[in-house]
Parts: structure tokens; C-alpha cells; sequence
């Protein structure tokens, strides 16, 4: 595997690619993510929009897109009587397929789902 880690992907073919990117999601970033498939456990994803997701992921591809089931989302809004109070919001999502561009980090979750 070593030799591949090292050699330029223009020069790779398309199964040394795919050898490549089973590596990467078995021993790099993405091992969180295939670890959360493979155990059903929950992640913590943080999103661009300032919400947070607690839920399972399903499957997921390179991008971080993700299908996600059993999805808690939280934010915070300004209530409407008092501009400076803040109010934490909530909602429960079944099934949820999520675009890996508003992803910030996903973090593994250890509470009780």
C-alpha cells in the first residue's frame, strides 16, 4: 500500500484508485465514518448553517455526502420578544440525506441513542 500513498493519483489506474480510497476510508478521516456504518452508532456533525445533527449514518461517499436515519438537529434562534435572548431550538428528522459541502466536522457521540 505504501507505494500507492506515494505515487501521483494521475498516474494511478482506476483499480489502484479504488484500492486507494478503501485504504483511506478503512485507516484515515473517513475511518470515523465507515466505523459509524459498520456499528450503527451515532456521530455528531457540526454544519455550516450553525446547527448541529446528532443521527446515524447510513452510508456516505467521499464528498461526506451522507444518509443519515434517527436525526436530532438543534440550533439556536433569538426569541421573538427579547432581540438579545437566545432559545435552542430542535427537531426530529426520520431520514435525512445531507450534502457533504455544509459539513464542518463530524465527531463520534457516545450518548444514549
Amino acid at each position: 500500500m505504501s507505494e500507492l500513498l506515494n505515487k501521483p493519483k494521475t498516474e494511478m489506474s482506476e483499480k489502484e484508485l479504488q484500492d486507494l480510497e478503501d485504504y483511506e476510508f478503512e485507516h484515515g478521516p473517513m475511518r470515523l465514518l465507515t466505523q459509524a456504518v459498520q456499528k450503527n452508532s451515532t456521530v455528531l456533525i457540526s454544519l455550516r448553517n450553525n446547527h448541529k445533527l446528532i443521527a446515524k449514518v447510513k452510508a456516505f461517499d467521499r464528498h461526506c455526502n451522507m444518509i443519515l436515519e434517527n436525526v436530532k438537529e438543534y440550533w439556536h434562534e433569538t426569541a421573538p420578544n427579547d432581540k438579545k435572548k437566545k432559545v435552542l431550538r430542535e427537531r426530529f428528522v426520520v431520514k435525512m440525506f445531507l450534502r457533504g459541502d455544509s459539513v464542518i466536522v463530524v465527531l463520534n457521540h457516545n450518548g444514549s441513542k
